[in-house]
């Protein structure tokens, strides 16, 4: 899926979120079962192909790894959304939205706003 990597098991969110040290990164989580969450996807998608400035970005299938989706919100203490997505710099969540309010131009600004 475009360069999203997909996380399934505990260990890859641990190596993203000692990624996030490094250089911040963007985690989606998508719901397989919801016409909201495949419309959010597609306004990831849209950002990532469009942006000149690499980000990395992933996503957990909340429906498919909901133990890895729980252990996110626990360690981020950011309350579960689907869809839902996290700007995670330093192991910090600095931006997060859900629903309707993720699109192509939010994630833009948001990201802008960070790294300017």
């Amino acid at each position: 899926m475009e360069n999203m990597k997909e996380l399934t098991n505990d260990m890859d969110w641990y190596d993203v979120w000692e990624r996030s040290f490094e250089t911040p990164v963007l985690l989606f989580k998508h719901s397989t079962s919801c016409m909201i969450s495949a419309r959010a996807l597609k306004q990831v998608l849209a950002f990532q192909k469009k942006e000149n400035h690499p980000i990395d970005c992933y996503m957990v299938k909340v429906i498919e790894s909901r133990k890895l989706s729980n252990k996110v919100a626990s360690d981020t203490t950011i309350p579960h959304k689907s869809p839902q997505l996290l700007l995670i710099d330093k192991q910090s969540i600095v931006w997060n939205t859900s629903h309707w309010k993720i699109t192509e131009n939010n994630i833009r600004e948001a990201i802008q706003q960070f790294t300017d």
